[in-house]
C-alpha cells in the first residue's frame, strides 16, 4: 500500500494519459470534474499563502499534470458530448445551463470573455514575466555567488550555510528557467480549449441535424449548453492555474503570506484611505452621481483611515518618548565623569590608560543598534563566528576586539585600529542596503554613490523598496552590517602578523605541545628560539599563508635550520613543504591563473641580489623596477576582470624579495614559487613580465 502511495503520481500520469483512449461514465466525469476544480483552487491558495516561490518548488511539474489532467478530461467529455446526445454528466449540463441562462448569445459571449480573459491578459502576462524572471536570475547568479564567498571568507556564514544558500540559488535557477517553459504549456492549454469547444460545437450541430435529423432550434439548445458547460469546466480550473502562475512567477521574498503583506502594507498608509474615502464622499454629493453607493464606500474607507492614522500617531509618539529617555543618558554620563576623575587622582590608575588594544573599532552614534545586543545588534555574534572560521582557516585566533563609540566621529562613520593606531575608516547608512555596481548593468538604480570600504568597488546605496530590483539589474545587494563586518575582517587579515605577539606564539607552542611534545621539546627553543619562531610565523601571515599546520612548520624549521640561519630561506624552506595548502588556497577548479617573468628579467632580478651584514636585499636599478610595475598594474586588471586574486609565479631563490618590492605597489599581488604550487594544478599564464630594452641604449 505504501509503495502504491510513493507512485502515486506516476500512476495518475498514466491514467491521464489514458483518459484519452478509454471512455469514461459520465458518474466518474463527473467526480474528476470536481476533482479538477477542487485541485485548482487548492493551487491557487497555496501559491497566495507562500513568502517565496521556493516553498512551492514542484508547481512547474504540476503545471504539467494538471494540464494534461485538463485536457484528457476535455477529450472524454467531448466523447460523451457528441455519442451521447449532447448528455455530458451533471456538472457540464449545471454549468451550461448557469451560463447560458435561457439564451445562449449570451452564455457564449460570456465564455469568449473568460477564455479571451484568460488568454490574453493573465496567461500572456505570466508568460512575459515568467521568461524577464528566468533571465535575470540567471544574470544575477555570478553576483549571488561572489556575495556568498564573501560571507564565507569573512566569517559571516560557515561552510554548511553556504552550500545551502549555493543550493537555493541553483534551485531558483531551475525554478525559474521551468517556469519560463511551463507558461508556455498553459498558453497552448488556453489555444486548445477554444479549438475543442469549436469543435464539440460545431459536431454536434452536424451530428444532430444532418445524422440525427432533429430540429436544429432543440439541436443548437442542447449542444450550446453542453458545449458552454464543457468549456467553463475546463477553464475555470485553467484560469485559476493560469491566475496561480502569475501568482508565483511575481511573488518576491518576505517574511509573509500574501494576505498577511497586503494588509500590513495597506495598513501603513492610513491617510491615502483616509484621502480615498473622503474623495469618493465628494463625488457622491455630485448631482446625478450615486449617490448611496458612493457615500456608504467613501464614509468606511475614511474611518478607517481616521482610525488608522490615530494608531500611528500613536506609536510615534510612543517612540519620541523612548528617544527622549536615551537622550537622558549622557547626563548620568555626566555623573559617571565625576566619578572617574576622583578615579584617576590615584596616580596607579593611569597606568591602566597606557594599555594598548590589539583591536579596536570606534563607531558613530547611529551605528550603536548595530553593536547593542540589548537593541538586537548583531555585529559581536558575528564576530564570534568570524573569529572561530578565521582559527579554522589559518591557524591563528583573533584576540578580543573593543568595540566603543567615539565622540570625534560622524553618526554614520566608524574606525579600526591595530595597536592604537587607525587603519581603516569607512561610512555606512543603517537605513538603506549597499548595492555594488556590475559591470554592465541591466538597468540603473537610484541611490547614493560611494565606494565599497573592504575591496573599493564602486557602490551606491539604495533604498529597502528598490533592493529586489536592484538585484534584478544585476547588482550584489548587502546589508549594511555586513558591509561594516567585511571591512573589519578584511582588515584583520591585512594585519594579521602585526596581531601575533610572543604571547600568543607561546600559546600556539603550548597548544601543539598536548599532542606532538616530543617534536616541541626537540625544536622550540634548542634548534629554534622563540622570537625566531615568532619571526617565521608573522612572515607567513604577512603573505596569508595559513599557520594551523604548526607540526609541518616546526618540522621543516628545524631541518632547514641545520643548514642556514637564514630566516628568509627558513621561510622559504617552510612555504615548499606547505605546497598542498598554499595551492589550495590559491587554485581554482584545478587551475591555477598566474602572471611569469621573462628568463632574461629573472637573471636580472637574480643578478640584482646583493649581501651585506644586515642580510641580502635587491638591488634592482629604478628603471627596471618602474618596467616590472608599470606591467604589473596593467596585468591585475585582466585579473579584476575574472574575479582573482592576481598572482607572480617565480623562482624560489628571488620569490621573497620580489614579493617585498611588488607589496610597496600593490599589497594585494600574491607573489608565489614553482616549489609550492603542486603538480596536479594546471597552471596558465594569464600574462609575462618582460624586460624592455633601455631606449637610451640605441643612441
Amino acid at each position: 500500500m505504501r509503495r502504491i502511495l510513493n507512485n502515486a503520481v506516476s500512476l495518475m500520469v498514466v491514467v491521464i494519459v489514458l483518459f484519452l483512449v478509454i471512455p469514461l461514465p459520465t458518474f466518474m466525469l463527473d467526480v474528476l470534474i470536481v476533482v479538477n476544480i477542487a485541485l485548482s483552487v487548492m493551487i491557487l491558495m497555496i501559491t497566495m499563502n507562500i513568502s517565496e516561490a521556493l516553498e512551492f518548488s514542484i508547481f512547474p511539474s504540476l503545471l504539467l499534470v494538471t494540464t494534461l489532467f485538463r485536457l484528457g478530461l476535455n477529450v472524454s467529455s467531448t466523447r460523451l458530448i457528441l455519442s451521447n446526445g449532447g448528455n455530458a454528466g451533471i456538472v457540464i449540463q449545471s454549468f451550461g445551463t448557469l451560463i447560458t441562462q435561457g439564451n445562449i448569445v449570451i452564455g457564449v459571449l460570456i465564455f469568449l470573455i473568460i477564455v479571451l480573459v484568460q488568454f490574453i491578459v493573465i496567461t500572456k502576462g505570466a508568460e512575459r514575466v515568467s521568461e524577464v524572471a528566468a533571465r535575470f536570475t540567471l544574470d544575477a547568479m555570478p553576483g549571488k555567488q561572489m556575495a556568498i564567498d564573501a560571507d564565507l571568507s569573512s566569517g559571516l556564514i560557515t561552510e554548511k550555510e553556504a552550500r545551502l544558500r549555493r543550493y537555493k540559488i541553483q534551485k531558483e535557477a531551475d525554478f525559474y528557467g521551468a517556469m519560463d517553459g511551463a507558461t508556455k504549456i498553459v498558453k497552448g492549454d488556453a489555444i486548445m480549449s477554444l479549438i475543442i469547444t469549436v469543435i464539440n460545437f460545431v459536431a454536434g450541430l452536424i451530428i444532430g441535424v444532418v445524422q440525427g435529423g432533429g430540429d436544429i432550434n432543440s439541436v443548437l439548445q442542447v449542444y450550446s449548453i453542453a458545449t458552454i458547460g464543457d468549456g467553463l469546466v475546463s477553464q475555470l480550473p485553467a484560469l485559476m492555474i493560469s491566475t496561480a502562475t502569475g501568482m508565483i512567477v511575481t511573488r518576491s521574498v518576505s517574511d509573509g503570506s500574501l494576505n498577511t503583506d497586503v494588509v500590513g502594507q495597506f495598513k501603513a498608509q492610513p491617510r491615502a484611505i483616509m484621502s480615498t474615502g473622503i474623495i469618493l464622499a465628494l463625488l457622491g454629493l455630485i448631482p446625478g452621481a450615486p449617490t448611496i453607493p458612493l457615500l456608504l464606500v467613501g464614509s468606511g474607507l475614511g474611518v478607517g483611515g481616521f482610525v488608522g492614522d490615530r494608531r500611528m500617531l500613536a506609536a510615534r509618539v510612543a517612540e519620541e518618548q523612548a528617544q527622549i529617555a536615551e537622550n537622558a543618558l549622557p547626563e548620568q554620563a555626566e555623573t559617571q565623569a565625576v566619578s572617574e576623575s576622583d578615579y584617576y587622582k590615584d596616580i596607579n590608575n593611569v597606568y591602566s590608560l597606557l594599555n594598548v588594544e590589539p583591536i579596536e573599532m570606534e563607531f558613530g552614534y547611529s551605528l550603536i543598534p548595530l553593536v547593542d545586543e540589548a537593541s538586537g545588534g548583531k555585529l559581536i555574534s558575528r564576530i564570534v563566528i568570524f573569529r572561530r572560521q578565521y582559527a579554522q582557516d589559518m591557524g591563528l585566533v583573533i584576540p578580543s576586539i573593543r568595540l566603543h563609540d567615539g565622540a570625534s566621529l560622524g553618526t554614520n562613520q566608524y574606525i579600526i585600529k591595530i595597536r592604537g593606531e587607525e587603519v581603516a575608516r569607512g561610512e555606512i547608512l543603517v537605513d538603506y542596503y549597499l548595492a555594488l555596481e556590475p559591470e554592465n548593468p541591466a538597468g540603473e538604480i537610484d541611490g547614493i554613490e560611494t565606494i565599497e570600504p573592504a575591496y573599493g568597488i564602486p557602490s551606491r546605496w539604495i533604498l529597502p523598496e528598490n533592493k529586489e530590483m536592484a538585484e534584478i539589474y544585476g547588482y550584489t545587494v548587502i546589508a549594511p552590517l555586513t558591509v561594516m563586518l567585511t571591512h573589519l575582517s578584511e582588515t584583520i587579515k591585512k594585519h594579521a602578523s602585526e596581531l601575533l605577539n610572543r604571547a600568543e606564539t607561546l600559546q600556539l607552542i603550548e597548544n601543539l605541545k598536548k599532542t606532538e611534545p616530543d617534536l616541541v621539546n626537540d625544536v622550540v627553543p634548542n634548534v629554534l628560539s622563540y622570537a625566531n619562531l615568532e619571526k617565521l610565523l608573522k612572515n607567513l601571515l604577512r603573505e596569508g599563508i595559513p599557520i594551523k599546520d604548526l607540526e609541518i612548520i616546526l618540522e621543516t624549521a628545524a631541518d632547514a635550520a641545520s643548514t642556514t640561519h637564514d630566516l628568509d630561506m627558513i621561510t622559504e624552506q617552510v612555504r615548499a613543504a606547505l605546497s598542498r595548502t598554499i595551492t589550495r588556497k590559491f587554485c581554482e577548479n584545478g587551475q591555477l591563473r598566474v602572471i611569469t617573468l621573462d628568463a632574461e628579467l629573472e637573471k636580472k632580478v637574480l643578478s640584482a641580489l646583493t649581501k651585506n651584514e644586515h642580510g641580502v636585499y635587491m638591488a634592482l636599478s629604478p628603471e627596471v623596477v618602474q618596467q616590472i610595475i608599470a606591467q604589473l598594474g596593467d596585468l591585475r586588471k585582466k585579473f579584476a576582470e575574472l574575479s582573482q586574486t592576481p598572482i607572480v609565479l617565480t623562482s624560489q631563490i628571488i620569490r621573497v624579495y620580489l614579493s617585498r618590492m611588488i607589496s610597496q605597489f600593490y599589497p594585494d599581488v600574491y607573489v608565489l614559487s614553482f616549489n609550492e604550487v603542486t603538480g596536479s594544478v594546471q597552471i596558465q599564464a594569464i600574462g609575462n613580465i618582460t624586460l624592455q630594452p633601455d631606449p637610451k641604449a640605441g643612441r
